[in-house]
């Protein structure tokens, strides 16, 4: 019988009369050796491995003085593992925490840090800041991202703000969107609020242990708007996305954000919640005693809150709560700094001073003896 070849649509061709284990591939298919599956396995592995660590020597990073992480980069967790270890490696002290600590309202040289260099005289104090962590993202961004923070000085700031509310504290069922849900404990403990998918999980999870993930992450936020590139080329259909890399890191910003007149000086009645119960300060103490695991001398900074926005009842229940930290600090030893309340026109809002409220704040602080004796007497 004679073979008869049928053209199909596609340019696929069919013989009758040939079995079907005659054909060896199909026309689009590729096939390795095992030789060749090594030697992709290594170039792999290699660019798995290495280009996280190669982009360091052409992304050049030289921190300058005051230096602080730029706010648009505040989700760039790589950026901010490089600070940690800059930081560590050329100042005694790191200051850690929040936008009361980052400064949000204030340029770079009017925040908590600069005010500190300057009563000390020269560089000693480094803003590791980064605006939006609460306390549950802190301790993740400690935890993973600031592992070279190491027998040191430590500054940890608490902001009493976060405990204000059932929302703020995470603890609502309703879905409630917050600040670095990456940061935070992806499965234990429970975060009521959170209701992230389980494969967003599971990728926050692998984007913290994999450097490779956690660098495209860095390239995706610092050079394409956050965005990745795929999203980007569809966005900017005629734009090159090679000439959006261009080697070279935002400088420390000048932002300084304007206050909203209209939330100055009204009164707030804040609905504290239990201690006890409280997540935010759970993941708290959980941030003490992982710096402590790394032989760090830790100084716990509450506040400053601005009570003069508070109704009395708001101010009772805080001041009651107040106590409650102080003496759970005061029981495992942990030196610490609960400053008066600042004159009112040092405030933004409940929790961030202007400049001049920093400048008071670092001379209560430098004024205070624990201080003195466990950060200034400390090297």
């Amino acid at each position: 019988m004679h073979r008869i070849d049928i053209t199909r649509a596609g340019g696929r061709r069919r013989s009758l009369g040939m079995a079907e284990s005659d054909v060896p591939f199909a026309s689009n298919c590729v096939r390795l050796s095992p030789r060749e599956w090594l030697i992709v396995a290594i170039i792999f592995s290699a660019v798995f491995c290495l280009a996280p660590t190669l982009w360091k020597r052409v992304e050049r990073f030289e921190p300058e003085n005051d230096y602080r992480l730029g706010y648009e980069l505040s989700s760039d967790y790589w950026l901010y593992r490089r600070w940690c270890r800059s930081a560590c490696s050329h100042y005694e002290t790191v200051v850690i925490g929040d936008s009361v600590v980052w400064g949000h309202f204030v340029s770079k040289d009017n925040t908590l840090s600069h005010h500190l260099n300057k009563l000390t005289g020269r560089d000693r104090f480094a803003n590791l800041g980064a605006d939006g962590t609460h306390p549950a993202a802190l301790e993740g961004l400690l935890r993973y991202y600031g592992k070279a923070i190491s027998n040191k000085n430590v500054i940890l700031h608490l902001n009493p703000l976060w405990m204000s509310s059932a929302k703020h504290d995470l603890q609502t069922d309703k879905e409630h969107h917050f600040n670095h849900p990456k940061l935070v404990a992806q499965f234990r403990p429970k975060i009521p609020c959170y209701k992230a998918s389980c494969s967003e999980r599971i990728s926050a999870v692998v984007e913290r242990h994999v450097p490779l993930f956690n660098w495209t992450a860095h390239l995706n936020i610092t050079y394409f708007d956050g965005s990745d590139v795929p999203t980007w080329t569809i966005d900017h259909p005629y734009g090159n996305p090679l000439k959006r890399v261009t080697f070279r890191l935002p400088v420390s910003d000048s932002y300084e954000r304007k206050a909203d007149p209209a939330k100055v000086g009204s009164k707030a009645i804040l609905e504290w919640v239990d201690l006890d119960t409280s997540l935010q300060w759970l993941f708290f103490k959980s941030s003490i005693e992982l710096l402590r695991q790394r032989d760090n001398r830790v100084f716990v900074l509450v506040g400053p809150f601005n009570e003069h926005i508070l109704d009395t009842g708001s101010i009772d229940a805080y001041r009651e709560m107040q106590s409650e930290i102080e003496a759970w600090l005061r029981q495992n030893n942990v030196a610490y700094y609960m400053p008066p309340v600042l004159p009112t026109e040092f405030y933004v809002d409940a929790s961030h001073p202007l400049s001049a409220g920093y400048a008071a704040l670092a001379k209560q602080l430098f004024d205070c003896e624990i201080f003195g004796a466990c950060i200034l007497g400390a090297n």
